[in-house]
């Protein structure tokens, strides 16, 4: 491993506390947190939602998912590791505007899925590794 990537590794803990963090106290210094740039949907079924309700909506569910990764409004989907639902990484600014897009999604209209959002962004922190100028 060259020291670049030791460096790196050694550093995300570090930079995701600063970034967790006002730091204050901790003596970690603070670093600025950029608005989120896009938001994680995390969708499990509801409780009581059987298999078959949910497979027959999957055909309407999938055309309409991949128009919104055609209009660019999703950027990523993937199944959960576990088999109880799927990730999606949506182009949205706030919670707001993914619950939205998500909103127009037959699983969501038939109200079989639960729904939970994380918005994220860029790991500022990282900007230690490129130099005082780009810390700003």
């Amino acid at each position: 491993m060259n020291f670049m990537t030791s460096l790196l590794i050694a550093a995300l803990p570090v930079a995701s506390l600063a970034q967790s963090q006002s730091g204050t106290a901790s003596g970690v210094p603070s670093v600025a947190i950029p608005p989120p740039s896009e938001v994680l949907v995390i969708e499990t079924p509801r409780q009581g939602v059987t298999p078959q309700q949910i497979i027959a909506v999957m055909p309407s569910e999938v055309r309409t998912t991949v128009k919104l990764y055609l209009d660019g409004k999703i950027r990523e989907w993937y199944s959960r590791g576990n088999g109880k639902g799927v990730v999606f990484l949506v182009d949205a600014k706030t919670e707001d505007e993914a619950r939205a897009i998500m909103e127009t999604l037959p699983l969501a209209k038939e109200q079989l899925m639960d729904h939970e959002y994380i918005p994220v962004g860029p790991l500022m922190p990282l900007r230690m590794l490129i130099g005082p100028g780009a810390q700003q």
